[in-house]
């Protein structure tokens, strides 16, 4: 078997990271041909010195960076691990490249994705989910006629705040937002776990990698986050995906796709699956999520309906209100309103990536406004 070549955008960030961890433990399967990274300039040239790829950029190298890892390097398979838009056009250059992409940059295919799909159906390079949801559901239908799939399901772990009041979450503090039950990420992404819009997030991106409009994705709740995603078919089958919290399990899914990887389970693998039982956890215990409590989730579903640029304006203003809100500008309370208020502004033009670009710095600006009016607070 030939090693595949793999291209990163966004080695040093935690998907990058752990997408090489996978890989050294491969080392017959895969070869790192190109690494790009933001400013920690230090690890890369760690990740350089252990992989010898042949292309490496930098911020200070800028777009003509990015693209030559995710073109010129002429890899087999692009992860692409950035956070925001800042690579874009390198991914999008590449899908017309026909280079097959994994996606683990959730506003290219909020903001972009119905774009990119359509390039990628132009190129025929293949679009994989990195998501630990989206990769549960791509897991359950592959292979499947989507005029079989009757919805699918997409599991969220509710967060530090399942259980509290409104009154209670008004004003939580950032320290409160941020104790996340299961998963280990970065501030943003906590935060949006804590409003729930990481999973209206990841509709509109399950709407994009699976053809499905809002009315047939569903979202439901489950503590102990070992269920990931169900594909719900018209014959009134159910398939499920179980693993434990672990994201290096879809990361190697992707790069190994359409193979899998002979990993023997991690050390904690079944202990993970095996301890909710023995701790008396109900594993598939579901429950709905509360509109009234969470209405973050019920913005993206309006977004996603809306279509046009309303995805990009949303992923834009949720990133500028969360960052209020962690720098103690307004309360916990504010973020959903803010972000509704842009969400009310946006207007209807042609898609196109201007026009996501332009909605965008739009948002942005509406978002920020919109944070202004708040009364100012101290930082929690």
């Amino acid at each position: 078997m030939s090693r595949k070549r793999v291209a990163i955008l966004g080695s040093t960030g935690s998907i990058g990271r752990q997408a090489l961890d996978v890989i050294a433990r491969h080392p017959e399967r895969f070869e790192i041909v190109a690494l790009a990274a933001g400013r920690n300039v230090e690890l890369l040239a760690a990740q350089v010195e252990q992989f010898r790829p042949a292309i490496v950029a930098s911020a200070a190298d800028g777009p003509a960076g990015l693209r030559a890892v995710a073109v010129d390097a002429r890899p087999d398979i692009l992860l692409a691990a950035t956070d925001g838009a800042v690579a874009f056009d390198a991914v999008f250059a590449a899908v017309d490249a026909g280079i097959d992409t994994a996606i683990a940059n959730k506003e290219l295919v909020v903001a972009a994705g119905e774009l990119l799909f359509a390039h990628a159906r132009a190129s025929g390079a293949r679009l994989l989910p990195v998501d630990s949801e989206h990769s549960a559901i791509f897991q359950c239908v592959d292979g499947e006629p989507s005029e079989r799939i009757a919805g699918i399901v997409l599991t969220a772990s509710g967060g530090p705040f399942w259980t509290r009041s409104v009154d209670e979450m008004r004003n939580a503090t950032v320290a409160d937002a941020l104790k996340h039950p299961t998963w280990q990420m970065g501030v943003k992404n906590t935060i949006d776990s804590a409003t729930l819009m990481n999973k209206g997030l990841e509709v509109i991106e399950a709407s994009r990698f699976f053809g499905l409009p809002g009315e047939q994705i569903h979202v439901l709740v489950h503590r102990t986050s070992v269920a990931h995603g169900f594909a719900i078919f018209t014959d009134g089958n159910v398939i499920g995906q179980f693993a434990p919290p672990d994201m290096r399990l879809p990361i190697g899914y992707a790069l190994a796709y359409p193979d899998r990887l002979a990993d023997q389970p991690p050390p904690d693998a079944l202990a993970a699956l095996g301890g909710a039982l023995d701790a008396g956890e109900t594993l598939l215990r579901f429950e709905r999520p509360d509109p009234v409590r969470f209405p973050c989730l019920d913005l993206a579903y309006r977004a996603l309906a809306a279509g046009g640029t309303a995805p990009a304006a949303l992923s834009a203003a949720n990133e500028i209100v969360v960052a209020a809100f962690v720098a103690g500008t307004i309360a916990f309370g504010d973020i959903a309103p803010c972000i509704a208020e842009v969400l009310d502004a946006v207007g209807s033009e042609e898609l196109s990536l201007d026009a996501v670009r332009a909605a965008d710095r739009d948002a942005r600006r509406r978002a920020t406004a919109a944070v202004e009016r708040r009364p100012v607070r101290a930082a929690g």
